[in-house]
């Protein structure tokens, strides 16, 4: 099986991955990774339904928005199993603010322990590291800037949503003062 990044949004393909994607026999994605690949899709293509990626043939490709190993689905890859990088929204988001990625700490709270992910918040803000993080429907960007508010953090936080859609919206505010969040895809940064 191949996992392949797509990319955050349109025109983000790279070649490996375009080459990937026109090459397979059959493809599996969600329904945003198979319309992010579509110009070049040229098999049968079925929506996936279990992410787990427990039952998919091994002579498919499994399509990944963004990159697979950001928060992706490269997790789910078995031994043997090819990944092909895609461009991420954490790279896109470094581009966009200017921001060097070696002092950036990934957290995802999707799906996660809210609490355990509140103390790596304060373990990598502590280390002096920016945090990219990726939200959960409970911990989002206003409960985000209340916790770190609470905890004496005064820092700046970018709302970045839609990276790489023409859409494209990048709103900044403070712990005190948060930037709205007007799409449900999106990604936060702390400064």
């Amino acid at each position: 099986m191949k996992i392949v990044g797509v990319g955050a949004g349109p025109d983000l393909l790279t070649k490996e991955a375009i080459y990937a994607i026109e090459t397979a026999n059959l493809i599996f994605g969600s329904k945003r990774a198979l319309e992010l690949a579509k110009e070049h899709i040229k098999c049968n293509t079925s929506i996936l339904k279990d992410y787990s990626l427990r039952d998919i043939p091994v002579n498919a490709v499994v399509l990944s928005t963004g990159d697979p190993m950001l928060s992706g689905l490269g997790k789910y890859a078995k031994p043997g199993d090819e990944i092909i990088p895609g461009i991420s929204s954490l790279q896109i988001v470094c581009v966009r603010l200017h921001l060097d990625i070696e002092n950036i700490s990934i957290i995802t709270g999707h799906s996660r322990d809210i609490e355990i992910v509140k103390e790596r918040l304060l373990s990598e803000l502590n280390n002096g590291k920016n945090v990219f993080f990726l939200p959960d429907t409970s911990f989002g960007a206003h409960e985000v800037a209340e916790f770190l508010d609470n905890n004496g953090f005064l820092k700046e936080i970018a709302v970045c949503e839609q990276l790489g859609y023409p859409d494209e919206r990048i709103v900044k505010g403070t712990t005190r003062a948060p930037p709205s969040v007007e799409n449900n895809m999106y990604c936060i940064v702390i400064i």
